[in-house]
């Protein structure tokens, strides 16, 4: 059975939240990347009729972290990220750019791929994704990718940040085209969903990849 995915657009610059359920009606849910006000999603969940069992965490961008703390104070549900980003998190009064005013918070459990959390009854595969981030990670469930910032309908993750790099990218995301089906679902931190399929076919910034699978 498919999973529930509801998708929210929040914050300053519209990130994507999404809500996961292992169906429609379960009690509990996921949260990966709450990215606005933790209110707002509080209320989102009421609305779905399920509590937030956990939240995982692409990556340590700031549009990415906005309603982590606030969230996890709320529900007390344990956060999971990627421990090479995890400052980001735990000082972002020294870290985050300025304005962005996100609350600190210790995360419970810190991955680095490779890890599967079963959580709300469903199986998440972590996958080691960095490019766009030095630590960034997606996770990966009955046909599902949440992919963060690394790949997008018809784009890809920035690469001019402070430990971003293309060839990584390219190599997390040539990863992920061969480790996963054509038909996967990607749920992407901006922007539209999408398939793994469609962005190999389509994706202007894959024309590499389409060239190594004609070659």
């Amino acid at each position: 059975m498919p999973l529930r995915v509801d998708q929210l657009s929040l914050g300053p610059i519209g990130t994507n939240c999404y809500v996961v359920r292992s169906e429609l009606g379960a009690e509990e849910a996921v949260v990966v990347d709450p990215s606005g006000d933790a209110a707002e999603l509080r209320l989102a969940l009421a609305g779905f009729g399920t509590r937030c069992a956990a939240i995982l965490v692409t990556h340590g961008h700031w549009d990415h972290l906005v309603g982590v703390g606030d969230l996890a104070a709320g529900t007390g549900a344990p956060v999971h990220m990627p421990e090479g980003e995890r400052a980001l998190l735990e000082r972002p009064g020294e870290l985050a750019p300025a304005g962005s005013g996100y609350p600190a918070h210790v995360p419970e459990v810190t991955l680095v791929g490779g890890e599967t959390i079963d959580v709300a009854g469903i199986a998440f595969e972590v996958l080691a994704v960095p490019g766009h981030s030095p630590a960034h990670l997606a996770y990966y469930a009955q046909g599902c990718l949440f992919s963060g910032d690394v790949l997008f309908a018809g784009s890809v993750g920035r690469t001019d940040l402070p430990g971003s790099d293309w060839d990584t990218l390219i190599g997390s995301i040539r990863m992920l085209v061969e480790r996963l089906p054509a038909e996967t679902v990607v749920y992407p931190g901006h922007g539209p969903i999408t398939t793994l399929g469609d962005e190999l076919a389509r994706n202007p910034f894959l024309a590499e990849l389409r060239a190594e699978r004609t070659a």
